[in-house]
């Protein structure tokens, strides 16, 4: 998936910004324009994995040439893509086969037992939480 960004030219004094108008509220900035634009990617992960994991739904991209016309005050600035992995928000279900001593195992279940989870809800829980951590 390709999505359209529109970025505002920086100089010397002035950090290169980058607006994802298909995605409210997610923009970047960069002192060079492939230093936004690699933050822009970033920026565009964060906000699609925060969305989904709070159940809302990720837009479309739209077209440059519809977001050129819909967005005027944006006219000197320069339009470009950038590239999204859809496999990264593809929320499949997925069986795995993973190994662990009994006693790890052991604790896992006691923990998502007491959480009132299944195995699996439990391990995909403390990875989405421990994302929003680190991230």
């Amino acid at each position: 998936m390709r999505y359209p960004v529109a970025i505002e030219p920086g100089n010397e004094e002035r950090a290169f910004g980058v607006v994802v108008p298909d995605l409210p509220g997610c923009f970047s900035a960069g002192d060079t324009l492939e230093e936004a634009m690699t933050n822009a990617e970033e920026a565009v992960m964060a906000w699609m994995e925060e969305a989904l994991d709070h159940g809302r739904e990720v837009p479309k991209p739209s077209s440059i040439d519809g977001l050129r016309r819909k967005h005027r005050e944006w006219k000197a600035w320069v339009w470009a893509l950038v590239n999204v992995d859809p496999a990264l928000l593809d929320d499949t279900l997925e069986r795995v086969n993973i190994s662990l001593p009994r006693r790890v195992l052991h604790r896992l279940d006691t923990l998502a037992r007491d959480a009132g989870e299944t195995r699996s809800g439990f391990i995909a829980r403390l990875a989405l939480e421990r994302r929003r951590v680190v991230g």
